[in-house]
């Protein structure tokens, strides 16, 4: 009886032990993510790397017809790319294997369209295996990246390519190792070469590659693999291709109204807060104005102010990073764009070189039972499992840091335990300021990572206050940091009549060159509008009055103003808004085209004199919703208006995404008359917009 007794009361001791662990541990909500998913989350940034034929024709998009032996870099090296890479803090590559013009980056056994057919490497090389190679020894992770579609397949839009395609998945996911990501481009279906068919192939895609039978095959390959883009994916696209997420950003997704295409992609940059499917956002972005090496841009590099605001919009808003990276034809990392990671991490250090918070006394609301195991102290201690969590059904609370002293601070960080869903749906951010408590930041969702900047406050606490959550919180990071003021670079506008004007933020000086040397105190103080007409470089720098700390150098290229350039014609829209075009500034628009008018359409210019030139640009609208873009033209030249000469034809590849200026160039020509021709629209759209035309001299 003794026994039986004894027995009983260890059951019992041990079954309470067991209820209070259960009831002390917060349940699950909502869609949650694999170890997959977490582990990809936790890279927070990695390069991607386009790198093709594309590099050699000057193209974005490939049409499909050209030749493999144009393939031929002079110094490839891929321990430079991860070198490089590695030294930016990124922690993997994803590599665009097969883009769409079907060229493959490998040996495929399916195609004779890849490297074995180029002369790198006398058609022995492989370069998914040298950057699997390369990875490995820096310590990276291997991303692939093959296009569905294939411009150069005649079968393409055909039952045999679905085999074509998986039997290339089958090679890309067996052959190399582990493959972090697999990356699937939307882009499917229209206009290419297909096998000397030349024409327009259209399919439904979400049908047409049986996304589901497609993903089975893949983990079953690749079970590690996350699999991005179409179909029913571990990850989302983020809606757009300049590396930002919205303000609001849910890992969630109704992905089952996506697979039946009812949810536009503008949905993208915030997720679904009711979405039924955990699927994270990935914000990709160029380091450049294309996906691929243009020589013209060399000069075009993003500015240290936007790569730290994408930083700041992408991981800072629950988003991964991925920086594209445009090898050149050399096979390497342009010096230019290295430089400008090498100024990104150095601000990036800068700013969270110090946690502020480690020191602090917590005093945290509403927390659980087991006020050890789940109090304020575990946002500090550096710990990704441990976490403060509330009560059951408290949905408000807050956590307070006292400082010893008032301190400085400007940047806070605050990270979900995503493993148990993401909860918090609105919070905002106290500082105790000369006694007084005031409100810094008032935001909406945190996920996995969330980052604000806020205005330098010397602050004697701190209080995150959690004011709505699906469930109760649980919160495993909360960070404060003391970040360098960033002084932005001045903004340079130069106007039709070549007046110049600089401008930055107040209390900044503005100093600037014309002579194409470094701005420094020494130079020109900027007081006031001035001109120039002919061709100038303009550097110039803000330097901060206060702190003396100087921003980035701006760099503004002009040639010769347009004060001369007049509109002769044009075939539609109201010629009297046509100078806007050529006022230089992109904020200006004109539109011509229409329903009632079928294309092509043609504006005709005078610019004053004759004038040789290397190219064009056109710069479409850059603000609303429909932004009338022009996919395909042709461009003409003549010295008397009568007898034209075709200089350049073809597509503005990717522009529905990437509305930026388009720049292309040719063989340079003496002329004084351009003519622009707009062929066709994004969206089969009868109407165009022009914010500007320039020439390249």
């Amino acid at each position: 009886m003794k026994k039986i007794f004894i027995l009983l009361l260890v059951f019992h001791i041990s079954n309470s032990v067991f209820s209070q662990n259960n009831i002390s541990d917060p349940l699950p909500f909502g869609p949650l993510p694999s170890q997959k998913q977490i582990d990809w989350q936790e890279m927070e940034f990695y390069a991607f790397v386009h790198f093709s034929l594309n590099t050699f024709t000057n193209k974005e998009w490939g049409y499909g017809d050209e030749s493999s032996e144009l393939f031929n870099p002079t110094n490839l090296d891929v321990r430079q790319w991860a070198r490089i890479v590695k030294a930016a803090g990124m922690k993997g590559i994803i590599l665009v294997a097969k883009h769409h013009d079907g060229f493959c980056l490998w040996p495929s056994a399916y195609t004779e369209r890849s490297v074995k057919n180029s002369p790198w490497k006398n058609g022995k090389g492989d370069l998914v295996k040298e950057l699997a190679a390369a990875c490995k020894e820096y310590g990276l992770k291997l991303g692939l990246y093959l296009s569905p579609w294939d411009r150069s397949r005649a079968d393409y839009g055909k039952p045999e390519y679905i085999t074509y395609f998986r039997n290339q998945l089958r090679e890309l996911l067996t052959n190399y190792g582990d493959v972090f990501e697999m990356w699937f481009d939307g882009a499917n279906g229209g206009d290419g070469y297909y096998g000397g068919a030349n024409e327009t192939r259209k399919i439904n895609t979400l049908e047409y590659y049986n996304w589901d039978e497609t993903y089975k095959l893949i983990y079953q390959l690749a079970p590690k693999t996350l699999v991005w883009g179409v179909g029913p994916s571990e990850a989302r696209w983020i809606g757009n291709e300049e590396g930002r997420a919205g303000k609001t950003n849910w890992s969630l997704l109704r992905q089952k109204d996506e697979l039946q295409g009812k949810v536009p992609y503008t949905d993208f940059m915030s997720g679904h807060e009711d979405g039924e499917k955990w699927v994270p956002g990935e914000a990709d972005v160029s380091i450049r104005p294309g996906w691929f090496y243009h020589a013209v841009e060399d000069d075009k590099v993003r500015s240290l102010d936007e790569m730290v605001d994408i930083y700041y919009e992408s991981v800072g808003r629950n988003a991964n990073l991925l920086l594209n990276l445009p090898v050149d034809k050399r096979g390497l990392v342009h010096e230019n764009d290295e430089q400008r990671l090498k100024e990104l991490v150095a601000t990036l250090k800068a700013d969270f070189r110090t946690a502020l918070l480690s020191k602090t006394k917590i005093y945290a609301d509403n927390v659980r039972e087991n006020k050890e195991t789940f109090g304020g102290k575990n946002t500090v201690d550096q710990n990704k499992n441990s976490y403060w969590a509330t009560d059951d059904n408290v949905k408000k609370a807050s956590v307070t840091f006292e400082f010893e002293k008032p301190t400085a601070l400007n940047r806070i960080v605050l990270q979900e335990y995503i493993a148990l869903g993401q909860r918090v749906k609105a919070f905002n951010v106290e500082a105790k300021v000369a006694g007084r408590w005031k409100t810094v930041a008032k935001e909406t969702t945190i996920g996995y990572k969330r980052i604000l900047r806020i205005e330098r406050v010397e602050a004697s606490a701190l209080r995150i206050n959690i004011t709505d959550s699906k469930a109760n919180i649980v919160i495993s990071n909360i960070q404060a940091y003391n970040a360098p003021i960033f002084v932005r670079m001045p903004e340079i506008q130069r106007d039709k009549k070549g007046n110049i004007t600089l401008t930055s933020e107040k209390g900044n000086s503005i100093y600037y060159t014309l002579n194409g040397n470094t701005p420094t105190k020494k130079s020109t103080l900027y007081k006031g509008v001035f001109r120039v007409n002919n061709a100038v470089t303009i550097k110039a720098v803000a330097i901060d009055t206060t702190e003396k700390s100087s921003s980035a150098v701006k760099t503004g290229k002009y040639g010769v103003t347009k004060e001369n350039w007049k509109i002769v014609s044009a075939s539609s829209g109201d010629l009297k808004l046509a100078d806007r075009i050529i006022d230089g500034n992109p904020n200006t628009v004109w539109h011509f085209g229409g329903k009632l008018n079928k294309s092509p359409h043609q504006i005709t210019i005078d610019i004053g004199a004759n004038l040789k030139i290397a190219g064009f640009t056109y710069t479409p609208q850059q603000v609303g919703n429909n932004l009338n873009l022009i996919s395909n033209y042709e461009f003409y030249t003549s010295t008397d208006n009568v007898n034209w000469i075709l200089k350049s034809q073809g597509e503005f590849s990717n522009i529905k995404h990437n509305p930026i200026q388009q720049v292309k160039t040719f063989k340079s020509i003496k002329t004084r008359y351009i003519r622009f021709v707009a062929k066709s629209g994004v969206g089969n759209s009868e109407t165009y917009s022009i914010a500007e035309i320039g020439i390249i001299e």
